[in-house]
């Protein structure tokens, strides 16, 4: 096998470690604090160890792993003032995603935040956390692409890897009444938006983010992980 082609054999597996490796640690598959083994990766996708390290690496930069020279590599767990400051960031970048919407009007990015909410009352309703959390991911992604800033979207997508967001949304939907209270803030957001009240907007929505922060920290605390 030529040099050029053995580079682009390892080029095409990295990417589809990175990705795979990515989406395991954000679901929450991969426990943070769990350890990684280049060996056991590289057998499990069935490549060499070379792509395995560079897509650890890669990881690494986007704080989802951490390597420790002469100890192993991990998966970040996010301390107590991390998160903290992952979510002050959170915070601003919703706000003025709400904000940034709210001037644009009737796009379709509305109307799916829309259908969004009467599926959210109903999940309440029912009380289906698991459908809800999923409800609350899709309403926050809506939010931010409905903003149209490319360059908000790019800083919101890496933070909210760092963060592992998915695995910490069910701990915050915990806390008694939390579901139901974060479904009204939702219905407040949009209502604002649909008014083009931009500055109440973004207001609204940084609440809605730290009243999330508080009930996450609260969940941490009960399952002694604070």
């Amino acid at each position: 096998m030529s040099k050029a082609k053995q580079a682009a054999d390892n080029g095409s597996a990295q990417g589809r470690v990175i990705t795979e490796m990515r989406r395991r640690i954000i679901s929450g598959e991969l426990p943070a604090g769990g350890s990684l083994s280049e060996i056991a990766l590289a057998e499990s996708f069935g490549v060499s160890r070379t792509p395995v390290r560079e897509a650890l690496k890669q990881l690494q930069t986007e704080g989802l792993v951490e390597i420790r020279p002469r100890v192993g590599t991990f998966v970040t767990a996010p301390s107590r003032r991390e998160i903290t400051e992952l979510f002050e960031m959170k915070e601003l970048l919703e706000g003025a995603a709400a904000r940034l919407l709210a001037r644009r009007g009737r796009v379709p990015e509305l109307d799916r935040l829309e259908e969004n909410l009467v599926e959210a009352d109903a999940a309440v309703a029912a009380d289906d956390k698991a459908r809800y959390a999923e409800l609350v991911e899709e309403f926050h992604d809506l939010l931010i692409t409905g903003a149209d800033n490319a360059k908000l979207e790019a800083h919101y997508r890496i933070l909210m890897n760092q963060l592992a967001y998915s695995r910490l949304v069910m701990t915050s939907l915990s806390q008694p009444g939390r579901a139901l209270q974060s479904d009204r803030e939702h219905h407040n957001v949009v209502e604002l938006i649909i008014a083009k009240d931009g500055d109440s907007a973004e207001r609204v929505m940084r609440d809605h983010v730290r009243a999330s922060r508080l009930a996450l920290m609260a969940g941490l605390a009960a399952l002694g992980n604070a």
